[in-house]
């Protein structure tokens, strides 16, 4: 058995690049290349897609991943695992056959995990659960919802594990519970080793956003510089039987590996260092050390771990109205003037119209959109060009069609020399959380070959 294993992440967010990810199977030496891809809404986004299609609801670049990446990776062995299924992860697992067929790889067999979608659980026997950081339970929500998914761990990957499955797909996993699997299921950690289960979800942590470890979301011009950034490589990890591991790269690629852009991802989305909580352990990340080793190369440990929680944490998706938003452009002398005054005129007008309490921005951007009237002190430098943007949020698509079209009509009714105006009218997916016993989700795995069964 290997005493070192190589984890690569391929992706950090569902319309990542691919470029990077086929980098790391290339040349990277991967025991296991992860596709982390979910975020809060998308698999309730996924949901929906699924209800006008049965064949769709799982990632949109999943077949041109695999397309990009299948090929090295059964050439040098390396195993692929992916959230990429998001509301149908069975479908998805029909998709990568379907790829390999077309590449002529029919020896390929993928490994799926079902029983993260709850909803039908969770309106049967849960309406009474309070939803987090809510007033409401989840009986308030319940005529909204669209989708309930729970936060599978590393204990659901691992019967996909220990199949002969080249590529696992998955629905809504935790992002670190993607990359503990592997080192559980090569290293045969115990369910109960809190400490080795911790430093697996740091592990999983540092790398889940891909490129943000290796300088994407950090380099600021004469800061922070990051080298390379156009051709910014996507981190891997060489584990431990410990658990403790080195952060680096592919030689050559694009942007850097420090102690500094390690700590940053460290931090990222951590309310409480020392409780984070996960599936599979309460992770502690208060006593971690990252060590220089050299170019590229990071060490991190000190991770330690704690006895696991009784429940699980389910992502709800609902209906919550929908924004109406339009959009006009005013350049030359004046052209803040004439960008606040559009703003105020479309502000009375909806006002007269009944829309005066629902939630709004009124904006210019490139002045206050970002900061607010605090930001644009009266004696700041005129700009060139200004950006005015209207958006409300209110209960009905025409309420919502009504909003952008009174933006539009600024002009031949607002002030002088408008133009490049743009309407957008979208339904607003709200996600929302409980917590659910354990107990009550029942996962399962199912294999897939070239026949497609």
């Amino acid at each position: 058995m290997k005493t070192t294993l190589r984890i690569g992440a391929g992706a950090g967010y569902a319309g990542d690049r691919i470029p990077p990810a086929v980098e790391l199977a290339e040349k990277g030496q991967l025991d296991y290349l992860v596709f982390e891809c979910l975020a809060e809404r998308t698999i309730a986004l996924a949901q929906l897609e699924r209800s006008k299609n049965p064949a769709a609801g799982f990632d949109a670049l999943l077949e041109a991943r695999m397309r990009a990446v299948l090929p090295a990776c059964i050439r040098q062995g390396t195993r692929i695992i992916s959230n990429m299924g998001a509301a149908n992860p069975l479908q998805a697992g029909h998709a990568v056959l379907a790829v390999a067929r077309e590449l002529g790889l029919p020896q390929v067999k993928v490994a799926v995990v079902l029983g993260d979608d709850v909803l039908a659980t969770l309106t049967q026997t849960g309406l009474a659960l309070p939803v987090l950081e809510s007033n409401q339970t989840l009986g308030d929500l319940q005529t909204r919802l669209i989708s309930a998914n729970a936060y599978l761990g590393a204990d659901a990957l691992l019967p996909a594990l220990q199949t002969d499955a080249q590529v696992i797909i998955t629905g809504r996993g935790a992002d670190p519970a993607l990359f503990l699997a592997p080192l559980v299921h090569h290293f045969g950690w115990a369910a109960d080793d809190w400490t080795r289960l911790g430093k697996g979800v740091l592990v999983g942590h540092l790398l889940e956003c891909a490129g943000q470890i290796t300088g994407g979301y950090f380099a600021d011009p004469g800061h922070k510089d990051v080298p390379n950034l156009a051709r910014l490589g996507f981190p891997l990890a060489e584990v431990s039987a410990t658990g403790d591991a080195v952060i680096t790269k592919v030689a050559g690629s694009g942007g850097c590996v420090t102690v500094a852009t390690c700590t940053e991802q460290l931090l990222y989305e951590i309310e409480n260092p020392a409780r984070y909580l996960q599936p599979d352990v309460v992770a502690d990340f208060s006593q971690v050390v990252l060590t220089q080793l050299g170019p590229d190369r990071v060490q991190v440990s000190g991770g330690q771990g704690h006895h696991r929680t009784d429940t699980l944490k389910v992502t709800l998706g609902y209906r919550d109205g929908f924004i109406g938003e339009g959009q006009m452009s005013y350049a030359g002398p004046g052209a803040k003037a004439r960008g606040q005054l559009a703003l105020d005129v479309v502000r009375e007008r909806l006002a007269d119209a009944g829309y005066g309490e629902f939630e709004s921005r009124y904006d210019l951007i490139g002045v206050n959109a970002i900061f607010g009237s605090s930001a644009s002190p009266a004696n700041q430098e005129e700009p060139a060009e200004v950006r005015a943007r209207v958006a409300l949020r209110v209960p009905s698509l025409q309420q919502a069609q009504n909003v952008a079209q009174e933006v539009e009509a600024l002009y031949t009714n607002g002030p002088a020399g408008g133009g490049g105006a743009s309407r957008s009218v979208r339904e607003v997916i709200a996600a929302a959380a409980v917590l659910m016993p354990r107990e009550s989700v029942h996962t399962s795995t199912v294999l897939l070959n070239a026949e497609g069964h």
